[in-house]
């Protein structure tokens, strides 16, 4: 029995080939590694191959990483996937994790940096989900696992994948203060080194629409704390954010 087939293997997807072979070298005692020099060799693999966590180079000669990210998602892709980019831009981090990315890694970093991010995705891995089973309900909201839908007031709410989850996880808790940092996990999918203001980005967007329309909050900032949903009165709500 090879001591390969108990290691998690990844797919390293990295134009620069001698990055690719440093890296692959330096990691593979704690991982199968596999080499994936375009995107669409990439996504040709990913359709052949099982992999624990995919590294994605944002810059690649025929493909960006963003249209891999989000074609890896549509293919039915689990995976988390770690992007690598020497470009350091909130809002460029935003649309990557919205397209279905779960970690982001500026260049230059170091292998112990590079390790730990991969040790954060792999647990993630290993947690058990929530019960999709049932439905979530806090005031006139109601959340279907199942169906991914969400309403209030019986009024159809369209979300993004990661507000989805972020109101998931606030509603599994509702009443209780819940950090940024376990939203980061569940949204994020086990990492927890994503950026504050990205998490308070998602919650606005989030607010924008469960809350705003309907002339009363239900999510809470609990400062220095995270967020809290709760079915509060309306006068007590007044004021509130």
């Amino acid at each position: 029995m090879s001591i390969m087939q108990s290691l998690q293997k990844i797919l390293l997807v990295e134009d620069d080939r001698s990055i690719a072979g440093a890296l692959a070298q330096a990691m593979r005692s704690s991982y199968d590694i596999d080499i994936a020099n375009t995107g669409k060799l990439a996504l040709y693999k990913t359709d052949i191959e099982h992999y624990d966590i995919i590294i994605l180079d944002l810059n690649l000669p025929d493909l960006s990483g963003l249209i891999i990210c989000q074609q890896l998602r549509e293919r039915g892709l689990k995976a988390p996937i770690l992007i690598l980019s020497g470009e350091s831009k909130v809002l460029t981090k935003i649309n990557l994790l919205d397209a279905g990315a779960n970690d982001y890694l500026t260049k230059p970093f170091s292998l112990g940096e590079l390790k730990a991010r991969l040790r954060a995705l792999g647990r993630g891995q290993d947690q058990p989900p929530a019960s999709l089973s049932g439905l979530l309900t806090v005031g006139d909201l109601v959340l279907d696992r199942q169906a991914y839908t969400v309403s209030r007031g019986g009024q159809p709410i369209i979300l993004r994948r990661k507000e989805f989850a972020l109101l998931e996880c606030l509603m599994e808790s509702a009443g209780s203060v819940v950090s940024r940092q376990a939203l980061t996990r569940r949204a994020w999918q086990g990492s927890d080194t994503t950026w504050t203001n990205t998490v308070d980005v998602h919650i606005k967007h989030l607010r924008d629409k469960i809350d705003r329309p309907f002339g009363r909050s239900l999510i809470r900032t609990v400062h220095g704390l995270g967020y809290k949903l709760e079915n509060a009165p309306l006068a007590a709500a007044a004021g509130k954010n």
